[in-house]
């Protein structure tokens, strides 16, 4: 039987909080989780007020952020952003050949999927040269003002610097699950596979071919291993970051996690990829009633 095929429950808060309680035990000076399921936060743990700093997840706002300039008639996923025959869609899906953090690109364009801190920023650059605003503030006019996310903020990169809380992620997930910000064919192409052929690492994780990635946001497709859980289906999609943060949804059963700390990722990496998993998988049984 596939996990599609369990009926979803209406769980008493109770279950799931106990569940989520297991952040206690991850060795981190602080975590804070929550649920969202049917775009409603159904169960939260720890201090979700707690300012983290995103890291890498804030790839996906800032994608966002992009695809409302996309939609308001700003840029053009087809602009020519990056080096020679690059565009926006490139920089988004790390396809532009620039590498971590290089500023000038280390492989053809398209040739390899190469996770990019530079390409995010460079499509962030042409969409505050588009729009004649700094790129946080126009994130702030975006969404977190419309959003209400009244404790989240871009620092410095849009590749790995925007800080917020867990209540204030649910308020950004719910938006990814039910889009209110763009429209529904632009949020589906958000998450759907770019350049499908393309092979690449994941930091932290590992190789793989294909590497699956949407705009600025991960898709779990059939990744093994994966720091979501084994029942996660391959329509999940998300990011993770080196502050020991992640945030996932998985749209068959439309739930979402969201888990923030304040450790990085490369001093718990082999925690983390133990704990992820194990909450995913958690979560999803509690919520599914799968056996």
């Amino acid at each position: 039987m596939s996990l599609n095929s369990f009926a979803l429950l209406a769980l008493p808060d109770s279950s799931l909080t106990s569940i989520l309680a297991s952040v206690d035990e991850w060795p981190v000076p602080h975590g804070a989780t929550a649920v969202v399921h049917h775009g409603t936060v159904i169960a939260t743990h720890g201090e979700t007020d707690r300012v983290f700093r995103l890291a890498s997840i804030s790839k996906v706002i800032t994608s966002w952020t992009c695809l409302i300039a996309v939609e308001e008639g700003s840029v053009s996923l087809d602009d020519a952003v990056g080096p020679p025959g690059s565009t926006l869609r490139h920089c988004l899906a790390h396809a532009a050949g620039y590498g971590f953090d290089t500023s000038n690109p280390i492989m053809g364009v398209g040739k390899r999927r190469i996770y990019s801190n530079t390409g995010i920023e460079m499509a962030a650059s042409h969409v505050a040269e588009r729009t004649g605003m700094m790129f946080g503030d126009y994130m702030n006019e975006a969404i977190f003002e419309p959003l209400v996310m009244s404790d989240t903020s871009l620092k410095a990169s849009p590749a790995y610097a925007v800080l917020s809380t867990v209540d204030d992620m649910s308020l950004f997930m719910k938006e990814l699950m039910h889009p209110t910000l763009i429209s529904s064919a632009t949020a589906h192409e958000a998450t759907t596979i770019q350049y499908p052929e393309l092979g690449g690492v994941i930091p932290g994780l590992g190789s793989y071919k294909p590497n699956p990635w949407g705009l600025g946001i991960e898709i779990r497709d059939h990744k093994q291993p994966h720091w979501t859980g084994s029942l996660n289906s391959p329509q999940t999609f998300g990011h993770f970051g080196g502050s020991g943060t992640m945030m996932w949804i998985d749209k068959s059963i439309d739930v979402g996690v969201i888990a923030l700390t304040n450790r990085n990722f490369d001093e718990w990496s082999t925690e983390a990829l133990v704990a992820w998993p194990s909450l995913s998988d958690a979560v999803i049984r509690a919520i599914t009633n799968h056996a």
